[in-house]
């Protein structure tokens, strides 16, 4: 319905030409205008018209600058009113702008101080007062025009890439909705997680810090004060001065250079340790691969795009353009003995991550976004993420009094860093040892530079220190925004060639279905290091992938849905009510590196979701000579559930795989069938730990000809 709609008003928006921007800026300017903004539904137009630009009748980039620039107009205008006739409003009301709407949008205003400006941006019958109030209050130009430049530009991005979104994706929304929402649902838990560590740390953490350091000073004075301590001290005085230097606290060569030397001695045997792990193919590097051939099962268009504009925070070019910001305010502060530790911690860490790539000369992973012409290991846009925002993450805090502001920096560059190097991942021009490695390098050299800094740091440096001239205090806003200008500029213009997805890529036609067993390892299926379990025990031959899954469907097997948040809630609760559930999501499993391509389960006489019958199938890249797709399967049973979390496995895998076959054989489509010894019989256990046996052998059935 909804793109009924959309195809219905975009001809007409197609029309107007450049006079859709100038309706993209007008109704952004009046929006936010006091009194009129409160009857003009500019959010709605303007999510439209980002809708628009999805099918191509308007430029995204063009549209964000028409929309932002009338937004803090309309701010702006709202300013002027309150500093003017605000006080007189306030008291008495305007029309029907009561006295409470103004005490609402003051209170508003007394609770967050300055910031309201842009979180008020985003609270409906807020946003079209606090402006004025902001007037009212004789609120600083200039501290005024930042938050209102930074809350335009979010609340545009907010609607018209909203409409954006929701217009491109509307097609590939069915196909798409629980794969993203499961994705989506993954991320805001690990951001909870983060938000709630933070509050306890913002709550508990000085509290902790203190008992630390009360039981860490008691223990030194039990230690000092210890008698046959005094009497080694007093044999060796000269050993003993000198740990004593270097824990004091009155210098940096004392206990500050002492803990960067332990961090960096520590991230250092870690890098260690993965390079190790690379060159010996320890489990990570099976993890690796694993993890990147998830990764296009949750690939969106919307997703894509979001996590490209992420990536280009590690790109050279923008990081030169906030360098260049970050260095002129360090000058214009006077705090510029920053400057050239954080060119040591950026370019060493660039120069580093250069000498690995051509030491280790290791693939980019198979199944990328986009194509990258360098080597994999190590990632340069995680050793950016932190040697760089890191160290602007560590010039911020040291500004900073407020215990409160300094965790909230800290946090946040955590979470920037974070994203950087996930969006390598999802993009699929990193594997995770590639970012892991990249961080530990990007630490080492963070650490360098912090060292440098703090050596170079006057002793008389005062935190609270104004700038060195009062003509010079807009600088560092200029050169932000500049910066972030740039950035977004970039962002909107970049746009490299986005590969095919994996399963556009080419087949390999065998002679013997066999042949695609030809190493060992391809014979089992395996977890997410790599370890082998069950063997494969169905062969599946088919035209394509209609006739695999209409044959499967009228033996009375049920396509499994696709892990995603409603689908996993719906398992849980069918699970705790011993509902039924014929198409519950199925834990993936790996085979040959994939994770598998379909599930199917049957109901037993229970129809209950804690015990069912399953098989995943991967479909291969092989072909047969007449063109025929060749799948693989590996059947079980479900005989209840553990940990509250996934099934208990019957380890009878190959009763599971005869039941499948009888099923299939009684739907008289396989045209023919026998048996193969794929392995030899065995034990082993499944990734949960669950016990089977197995005689080895596998059915290999081709379905019938049309």
């Amino acid at each position: 319905m909804a793109d009924y709609i959309i195809n219905i008003i975009t001809p007409a928006v197609g029309h107007l030409g450049v006079l859709g921007y100038w309706i993209a800026f007008f109704a952004a300017m009046l929006e936010t205008t006091i009194i009129i903004g409160l009857f003009l539904p500019g959010s709605t137009v303007i999510l439209l018209l980002g809708a628009m630009s999805a099918y191509g009748y308007l430029d995204l980039g063009d549209l964000l600058w028409f929309a932002i620039a009338g937004a803090i107009l309309g701010d702006n205008i709202n300013f002027y009113l309150g500093k003017k006739y605000g006080s007189a409003w306030a008291q008495k009301g305007v029309w029907f702008l009561k006295q409470e709407y103004f005490e609402k949008a003051r209170s508003f205003f007394d609770a967050h101080g300055a910031k309201s400006v842009f979180l008020g941006r985003f609270v409906p019958s807020i946003k079209e007062i606090m402006p004025f109030i902001a007037g009212t209050v004789r609120m600083r130009q200039g501290t005024f025009l930042l938050w209102n430049i930074l809350g335009a530009i979010g609340w545009g991005f907010e609607w018209i890439l909203a409409g954006y979104v929701f217009a491109q994706s509307l097609s590939l929304a069915r196909m798409w909705l629980s794969r993203m929402g499961f994705f989506l649902a993954a991320l805001f838990l690990v951001f909870l997680a983060f938000y709630l560590i933070k509050l306890l740390v913002l709550k508990y953490g000085r509290q902790v810090f203190s008992f630390a350091a009360s039981v860490g000073s008691s223990i030194k004075h039990a230690v000092i004060t210890n008698p046959d301590v005094e009497k080694l001290v007093r044999r060796h005085p000269s050993f003993f001065q000198f740990l004593s230097k270097r824990v004091g606290q009155d210098s940096f060569t004392g206990l500050p250079l002492t803990l960067l030397s332990i961090a960096f001695i520590y991230v250092l045997v870690l890098f260690g340790g993965i390079v190790e792990d690379y060159l010996t193919g320890d489990p990570i590097v099976a993890v690796d691969v694993r993890i990147a051939s998830l990764m296009p099962l949750f690939r969106t268009p919307a997703l894509i795009k979001l996590f490209f504009w992420i990536t280009l925070l590690g790109k050279w070019q923008v990081v030169l353009g906030f360098t260049a910001a970050l260095v002129g305010t360090l000058w214009v502060t006077g705090k510029r003995w920053y400057i050239f530790p954080c060119f040591l911690s950026f370019v060493g860490s660039g120069l580093f991550t250069s000498l690995g790539k051509i030491a280790f000369h290791r693939p980019r992973p198979e199944w990328p976004v986009y194509l990258e012409h360098s080597f994999s290991f190590p990632s340069g846009h995680a050793t950016i993420a932190v040697s760089f925002y890191g160290f602007i993450i560590y010039v911020l805090i040291s500004s900073m009094t407020k215990w409160r502001s300094r965790i909230n920096l800290f946090f946040t560059g955590v979470i920037i860093i974070l994203l950087i190097g996930f969006s390598r991942i999802y993009l699929g021009v990193h594997y995770l040892s590639d970012v892991w490695s990249g961080y530990l390098i990007g630490t080492l050299w963070l650490i360098i530079g912090i060292s440098l800094s703090k050596y170079l740091q006057p002793a008389d440096f005062c935190v609270t220190a104004s700038l060195s001239g009062k003509k010079l205090k807009y600088v560092p806003l200029i050169l932000i925004l500049s910066s972030l200008v740039f950035y977004a500029g970039f962002a909107i213009q970049y746009n490299p060639k986005l590969l095919k997805p994996p399963s556009e890529h080419a087949y390999l036609s065998v002679n013997n279905v066999q042949d695609i067993f030809v190493d060992e390892h391809a014979k089992y299926t395996e977890t997410l290091t790599g370890r082998e379990q069950n063997p494969i025990n169905i062969i599946v031959i088919a035209r394509n992938d209609k006739q695999f899954l209409e044959s499967i469907r009228d033996a009375g097997w049920f396509l499994a849905d696709t892990p995603g948040f409603r689908s996993l809630a719906k398992i849980y609760k069918a699970a705790l009510l011993n509902e039924p559930y014929p198409t519950a999501p199925v834990t993936p499993l790996f085979w040959n590196v994939q994770a598998n391509d379909f599930a199917f389960e049957k109901p037993t006489d229970a129809n209950i979701v804690r015990t069912r019958h399953h098989v995943r199938f991967w479909k291969t890249k092989y072909v047969t000579k007449s063109g025929d797709a060749i799948y693989v399967g590996a059947a079980s049973f479900d005989t209840g559930v553990k940990w509250g979390i996934t099934h208990r496995i019957n380890p009878n895998v190959d009763a599971e795989r005869d039941y499948f076959y009888n099923d299939l054989i009684r739907t008289k489509k396989p045209g023919s069938f026998r048996k193969i010894q794929l392995v030899k019989p065995g034990l082993g256990r499944n990734f949960t730990g669950d016990p089977f046996f197995t005689d080895g052998e596998a059915y290999l059935i081709k379905f019938k000809e049309r």
